[in-house]
């Protein structure tokens, strides 16, 4: 009998692990080379796209090239995404020419990490008197300083941010805002019920599509407890 047990038990965390692996299905990411965001022209930037089946790539919400390279040298501004027939459209990505931008690390951000914020003037140009906005609350004026550090990254330290400051001989140009998103790292993350909160870069479908899979993966959770303790039940009484 606890041999049969033993067994149910493995079943029932390979079942698990499955159902984990429909609910977190594979989604088409674009990775962009500097990893900033938003990227610049000036950076000579490269965007790969990952995920599976054939590569369409789109700009500025209009399909540019079907059946494309999974890589891609951009060499004119826009709103960049990429589309697999299996994995789906990725989120987008800005290539700016702006005369000022602020850039921030292209990668999820971290309570607890270190940030830093740059603000950069177009093709390189010296940006100087720099003052950098949170929320539209200035944050302080830096003569000789672009880049702004958040340490240690705290939940509060989400929003908008922008900067503004005197670029080469152009004179006061500020940046557009730039969105910061601080997440709770995955080991410190507490889920309450009815609290669930899935917030991915893109609306609507995914979210959709994400929401609805979590979601049948905890009530399959809750079938499959059910039908052990019936199992272990069922010896117990049998024996």
């Amino acid at each position: 009998m606890a041999g049969d047990t033993g067994m149910a038990g493995k079943v029932a965390l390979l079942l698990w692990a499955q159902t984990l692996g429909l609910a977190g299905a594979q989604t088409t990411q674009l990775l962009v080379e500097p990893p900033w965001r938003p990227a610049v022209l000036w950076d000579w930037v490269t965007l790969t796209c990952q995920g599976s089946g054939a590569t369409t790539w789109y700009k500025d919400g209009q399909r540019w090239e079907q059946e494309g390279p999974e890589r891609l040298s951009v060499t004119m501004k826009g709103i960049y995404q990429c589309d697999r027939p299996d994995t789906g459209l990725s989120p987008p990505v800005i290539v700016s020419e702006d005369d000022l931008v602020l850039q921030v690390p292209a990668r999820e951000l971290l309570e607890g990490d270190t940030v830093t914020l740059r603000c950069r003037g177009y093709w390189k140009s010296t940006v100087t008197s720099v003052s950098f906005y949170h929320e539209g609350k200035e944050l302080g004026v830096f003569p000789n300083v672009t880049e702004l550090s958040l340490s240690p990254l705290q939940l509060s330290h989400s929003g908008h941010y922008s900067c503004r400051g005197k670029v080469g001989s152009w004179g006061w140009r500020e940046s557009p805002p730039v969105t910061v998103t601080v997440h709770v790292p995955v080991a410190n993350a507490t889920i309450t019920p009815g609290a669930l909160d899935v917030t991915p870069q893109d609306t609507g479908t995914h979210r959709d599509t994400v929401a609805a899979g979590v979601g049948g993966a905890l009530l399959f959770l809750l079938l499959l407890v059910g039908v052990i303790v019936a199992w272990n039940w069922w010896h117990r009484v049998g024996g």
